[in-house]
């Protein structure tokens, strides 16, 4: 094991999931990493009202440090991280990501790594391939490292053929203090559930996957959650919750029979991205129907641990067949699967194997 890090962390928010579905990830990590011993400050600005809408405290394992969402709020908090071992900038920061990307780079030195964590790695690089002045895409080979929360081998090879001088995926997990199985509540009980927001690269799929599939099946009950659906069609069979704090998010996913994940298009045409709530709701014993994307087996065995659908008509099917005690059954080997495997310490371990040698090595897989 290497000496502890002290790690500068330039991201969205750690302090509210309000749009920014990556908490769940960021906490799970700096958690994990903060139990290793190291040292983190995380740098969030004050915008899209994440503060008057957190979900939580500043926690002890982690400096929050909110920002001005402005231009020398921005330059301030770089010079607060010099000197730091290792500076993270993540992807989709959400205000003047172009700036944070150049500058993190003149904090590097000979003891300062300066490293880009992608947290939606397929658009990424769907963007800066589509456009060849895109800033960022000169930026790449300069980072000591790209990290990213899914992608595999596919993002890999992209990300190298921009130059990056090393890419390894830290997949999602689960945190198992935040989610676990608890009782069922009346008010969340379907026999199907859907939590994601509302955004235009996975609506269609949710649309064929989920939407559809109610007004397949009017006898069956329906629940959906995330933010953004208020105006869209939907059957009868269809409860709408909106916005679900993350308090909510154990019993949302142990009420019903079963939780279905639907990927967003990019991280589907990639496979090896399975989302931050497939690991939550596996953690909370749930059981699991998702959209077909390569690499589920890699995290769960599919037909024992998992259910993976092709098409909503599957989704029907697998509805179709499936009974209280069978749903029971798959979501208790996938939370026994996810806590032997997937939890933030297995990926903060990882995270650990990068850097003990004191600069970024390939790694192992979990």
């Amino acid at each position: 094991m290497g000496a502890p890090l002290s790690i500068a962390f330039f991201a969205s928010s750690l302090v509210s999931a309000y749009w920014n579905g990556a908490a769940t990830y960021y906490r799970g990590m700096v958690r994990a990493l903060a139990g290793l011993g190291h040292r983190i400050v995380f740098y969030e600005p004050d915008a899209y009202e994440r503060q008057s809408h957190r979900d939580m405290e500043d926690p002890d394992w982690a400096t929050v440090v909110v920002y001005p969402a402005t231009k020398p709020g921005v330059m301030r908090s770089l010079e607060a991280a010099k000197g730091a071992d290792l500076v993270i900038k993540a992807s989709g920061v959400g205000v003047f990501d172009e700036l944070l990307e150049r500058e993190v780079l003149r904090l590097k030195g000979e003891e300062t790594q300066v490293v880009f964590w992608d947290v939606d790695a397929p658009a990424t690089l769907d963007r800066i391939a589509e456009n060849p002045d895109d800033p960022f895409r000169a930026l790449i080979p300069q980072y000591d490292l790209v990290l990213t929360y899914g992608g595999g081998d596919p993002i890999v090879r992209r990300y190298k053929s921009f130059g990056a001088s090393s890419c390894i995926p830290i997949y999602n997990a689960l945190d198992p203090d935040t989610h676990y199985p608890v009782h069922p509540e009346p008010r969340l009980e379907a026999d199907l559930s859907f939590l994601g927001n509302r955004l235009p690269d996975r609506e269609r799929r949710v649309d064929e996957f989920f939407l559809a599939v109610a007004k397949r099946l009017p006898e069956r009950r329906f629940l959906l959650a995330g933010s953004g659906w208020d105006d869209k069609e939907r059957s009868g069979n269809v409860k709408y919750l909106g916005h679900l704090g993350t308090a909510d998010h154990n019993a949302f996913n142990c009420s019903p029979m079963a939780i279905l994940n639907v990927s967003r298009d990019g991280m589907a045409r990639n496979g090896f991205s399975p989302a931050t709530r497939v690991f939550e709701a596996a953690g909370a014993g749930a059981c699991m129907i998702t959209d077909q994307w390569e690499g589920v087996e890699q995290f769960f065995e599919p037909e024992r641990e998992i259910y993976v659908a092709a098409s909503g008509d599957l989704v029907a099917e697998i509805l179709d067949r499936l009974t209280p005690a069978l749903a029971t059954a798959v979501g208790s080997r996938a939370l026994t699967r996810v806590r032997a495997q997937h939890t933030y310490a297995h990926r903060a371990r990882q995270f650990q194997e990068i850097f003990s040698a004191g600069k970024p090595s390939a790694g192992g897989m979990p």
